[in-house]
C-alpha cells in the first residue's frame, strides 16, 4: 500500500520486514499471500528476472496450506511475470497450459479468462494456430460483469493490436480499457508497470495519428513519468521503458534530435539489461521513425534488427508480419535499382530467418 502511494523504497523495506517475520515465525497459513504481495514490490526495485522464482515459491507455500486461491494467484502472476520479464515465448506458452489446467481442475474461472487474455496474445505472437480453451457463457459473463478482469482483457487485446500495428483495434481497445481503469487493488502489481507502458507507447502513437492528439499526448506523457519514477528505484527494469517513450514523445515532437538519441538508449539499456523483447522494439520503433524522416538506409538496418530479436525471443508471428510490412513497404518504394538491390537482401535475409 505505501509503495502504490508513491513510495517504493519504503514499501520494500516492509516487504523485506514482512519476509524476515514470516522466516521467523514460520506460520505457513499466510505464507503464499505474503510472498505474493512481496514480489509485486520487490519488482520495482530488484530485476524482475530475479524476482520470478519467488512465484514458484508462493504457489507451492499455498499448496502446501491448502490455499488455492493464493497458489492461483501466484500461478497467473508467474505467467504474467514471464512475458514481461521476456522470457522466450514457447517456455511461456508451456508455463500457461500447465497453469490453465491447474486452474480448471479447480474452477478458477475468475483467473482463467485472465490467463486466456495473456495466452491470446501469446499464440499470436508465436503465430500458431491454437487458440486458449473454449471460453464459456459463464467465462463471457465474467468478462461483461467483472471491471477488473475486463480491463486486463482489453488491455491485452490493446497491446496484441499494437504489436501487429492494428492501428483501428489498437485504438478501440486501449479506449475500452481506459474506461475500466479504477482503483481496484489497494496494492501495487507488476503488472501495473507493464499497462503504463504499453498504454503510452499506444497513447503516443495514437497522437501522431489522430485529431484528438493532443489528448493522447497527455496521456502518454502520464505513462513516461510513471516509468521514470520506477527507473529511480529499479534501473534495470525500467530505464529501457522510460527511454523507449521518451523517444516516442520525441518523435511526436517533432524533436528528431532527441528521438534518434533516446531510440538508440532505449536499445542499448534493453540490450544491457536481458530484455530481448523491448529490445526487438525499440529497433522496430526506430525503424518505423526513421522510415518516416527519409532514412531508408538505417530503417531497413533497424529492420532487420528487430527481425532478428523477435526470431530470438520466439515471436515468429511477429517475425512474419515484419517480414510481410517490409517487404510490402520496400518494393513500393523501391523506384531505384540500387534501392530494389537493397530490398531484395533485405527480404531474402527476412526470410531466410523467417522460415
Amino acid at each position: 500500500y505505501i509503495a502504490k502511494l508513491g513510495d517504493i523504497r519504503e514499501g520494500y523495506h516492509f516487504v523485506k520486514l514482512s519476509r524476515s517475520l514470516l522466516n521467523k515465525v514460520g506460520s505457513g497459513e499466510c505464507a503464499g499471500e505474503v510472498i505474493c504481495a512481496d514480489i509485486q514490490v520487490r519488482a520495482y526495485v530488484e530485476p524482475i528476472q530475479a524476482t520470478l522464482e519467488y512465484h514458484n515459491e508462493g504457489f507451492a507455500a499455498a499448496m502446501t496450506s491448502g490455499d488455492i486461491i493464493q497458489a492461483t494467484i501466484n500461478n497467473i502472476c508467474y505467467c504474467t511475470c514471464i512475458v514481461l520479464a521476456g522470457v522466450n515465448l514457447q517456455t511461456v506458452q508451456e508455463k500457461c497450459a500447465e497453469s490453465e489446467i491447474f486452474m480448471y481442475e479447480r474452477k478458477m474461472l475468475v483467473f482463467i479468462v485472465q490467463l486466456h487474455a495473456c495466452q491470446h496474445s501469446v499464440f499470436k505472437l508465436i503465430g500458431t494456430d491454437e487458440k486458449p480453451t473454449y471460453v464459456s457463457a459463464e467465462e463471457e459473463n465474467i468478462i461483461a460483469t467483472n471491471t477488473s478482469v475486463r480491463r486486463t482483457h482489453y488491455f491485452w487485446r490493446a497491446y496484441t493490436s499494437f504489436m501487429f500495428r492494428l492501428y483501428d483495434d489498437a485504438k478501440h481497445y486501449t479506449e475500452k480499457n481506459m474506461d475500466c481503469i479504477v482503483n481496484t487493488w489497494s496494492f501495487m502489481l507488476v503488472a501495473h508497470s507493464n499497462h503504463a507502458f504499453y498504454i503510452g507507447l499506444i497513447s503516443f502513437w495514437l497522437a501522431r495519428k489522430t485529431r484528438d492528439g493532443q489528448q493522447w499526448h497527455e496521456t502518454g506523457k502520464k505513462s513516461k513519468l510513471a516509468l521514470k519514477k520506477w527507473a529511480e528505484t529499479s534501473k534495470w527494469t525500467f530505464e529501457n521503458k522510460w527511454y523507449l517513450l521518451e523517444a516516442e514523445e520525441s518523435h511526436c515532437n517533432n524533436d528528431f534530435e532527441s528521438a534518434n538519441s533516446f531510440y538508440e538508449k532505449a536499445i542499448s539499456s534493453a540490450k544491457d539489461h536481458k530484455f530481448v523483447h523491448e529490445e526487438a522494439l525499440a529497433c522496430e520503433l526506430a525503424a518505423y521513425f526513421y522510415l518516416e524522416v527519409g532514412d531508408t538506409e538505417k530503417a531497413i538496418e533497424y529492420f532487420l534488427l528487430a527481425h532478428e530479436k523477435y526470431h530470438e525471443w520466439g515471436a515468429f508471428g511477429k517475425c512474419n508480419s515484419l517480414f510481410n510490412f517490409v517487404q510490402g513497404r520496400f518494393t513500393s518504394l523501391s523506384a531505384s535499382g540500387e534501392q530494389s538491390l537493397v530490398s531484395t537482401q533485405t527480404t531474402k535475409t527476412l526470410s531466410e530467418r523467417t522460415t
